[in-house]
């Protein structure tokens, strides 16, 4: 089991929760446990074929997914897992 953080903007999808036990065995497997547990999240994270979104972002232990193997990568017991939409904006 590791821990899923979820970010502010999230939470209104998440029921409030700031953080989550999660036991999916990769990226893949994450976001099907998210659209089960939490349906409108899953058009936020990701497109419609079920691909994460472009500019959404996972980082664990503080390490960009991508370079720890992407979706392929596979989560460890203890894990700090967060998501992260990409926030672009400014004048």
């Amino acid at each position: 089991m590791y821990t899923l953080r979820i970010p502010t903007p999230l939470q209104k999808f998440t029921d409030g929760q700031a953080s989550l036990d999660c036991q999916a065995a990769n990226l893949p497997a994450l976001i099907t446990e998210l659209a089960g547990r939490f349906p409108e999240l899953r058009e936020r994270i990701c497109e419609a074929d079920g691909r994460p979104r472009r500019f959404f972002n996972v980082y664990v232990n503080d390490e960009d997914i991508r370079f720890l193997g992407g979706p392929e990568y596979q989560f460890r017991p203890g894990d700090d897992v967060l998501i992260l939409p990409s926030i672009a904006g400014g004048a």
